[in-house]
């Protein structure tokens, strides 16, 4: 796995992904990704983004997910795609928990796995795909332009950094893309509405700084401004620290130097670890031993290999509402630990 997956998924997953229980058979998919005739009225339809437009002439009825996270918007509007690439969790389908209720008896999709990062073409055009989406994901150029000899491709638009789209962007895009914009936006209001309501719900994270962090080849690695990690703690109430921004440029999130572990101290952090080892490596790290956040616990540790550390990672319009569920009434407890 390249170093920025095994990041974006929050340390060592890579494991999981090279293990793999996925199909890489195109048969295997065969049914999914069907699209109901309904949204044909929506086509012909053009999205505007990085790499200029792309015209989708009808309802795509074989999609592939070559970005991260799309299924769950794909599934969310009632379509399976017939791919999708995997990134952590060793999931069959590459579909999670919170997601399996909208797959319901369609079959898995292939899992495309590449543990280096590199676009899988040959096994795409296998696949017979009509849409390939790579929204949540750093496809370059090259590789773009390579992937629409096979099928209409839809990246992130231009002013996002790769990998730092907005859940509410990925599922209004997919909404278009497959012609169903009406009911992405119906989808996108209710979790802004949950959002809204847990924000609400705890007024104590209303002037609190809070940061998602990781610990990654020995070193703590903090999420930036333009990760959606960083923005669900902005969309709570929480604001990120100071020369945050600064610090991480133009990237999703940077590794921390040790001359910069004043940006760990805020009132609440979340730490998304792999093992109780690391957990306790970085307790014991003499720089963050003296910071105010660790001596007072305001601290969340989420287990990456649990279902709720892999939401935490993932932020989707299916993952958020178990997200709530599960890691605000901790991050609540965090911020009042005096």
């Amino acid at each position: 796995m390249s170093k920025v997956l095994s990041l974006l998924a929050g340390l060592a997953l890579a494991l999981l992904v090279l293990a793999g229980c996925g199909d890489d058979d195109p048969s295997s998919a065969t049914g999914a990704g069907t699209v109901s005739t309904a949204a044909g009225a929506a086509f012909p339809v053009t999205i505007t983004h990085r790499y200029g437009s792309t015209e989708i002439e009808r309802a795509p009825e074989r999609i592939v997910t070559v970005g991260l996270v799309e299924q769950d918007a794909l599934l969310a509007l009632g379509i399976t795609p017939v791919a999708t690439t995997e990134w952590f969790g060793d999931r069959p389908g590459a579909i999670f928990p919170w997601a399996k209720d909208e797959q319901g008896d369609a079959p898995d999709p292939t899992v495309l796995k590449s543990p280096t990062g590199a676009v899988q073409f040959e096994k795409i055009a296998a696949l017979r795909p009509d849409l390939i989406l790579a929204l949540y994901a750093d496809l370059k150029k090259t590789d773009y332009d390579k992937l629409s000899r096979i099928a209409p491709v839809v990246v992130a638009p231009k002013q996002y950094v790769p990998y730092g789209i907005p859940w509410q962007d990925v599922t209004t895009i997919v909404g278009r893309a497959v012609g169903r914009p009406a009911q992405a936006a119906e989808l996108v209001d209710g979790v802004e509405q949950q959002l809204a309501d847990a924000k609400a719900a705890h007024p104590e994270f209303a002037g609190r700084r809070g940061l998602v962090a990781t610990y990654f080849e020995g070193k703590p690695y903090v999420y930036g401004p333009q990760d959606p990690r960083g923005r669900l703690l902005t969309t709570l109430g929480f604001s990120l620290p100071d020369g945050l921004q600064e610090y991480v440029g133009t990237e999703f999130g940077r590794d921390l130097s040790e001359e910069r572990a004043d940006l760990l101290d805020v009132d609440a952090i979340t730490w998304l670890v792999a093992s109780d080892k690391d957990r306790q490596v970085i307790r014991d790290r003499p720089t963050y031993r003296r910071l105010p956040v660790r001596q007072k616990g305001r601290e969340v540790f989420l287990d990456e290999t649990t279902t709720l550390g892999q939401a935490a990672s993932f932020i989707s319009v299916l993952s958020i509402p178990y997200l709530l569920d599960e890691l605000v009434p901790q991050l609540s407890t965090a911020v009042e630990r005096e």
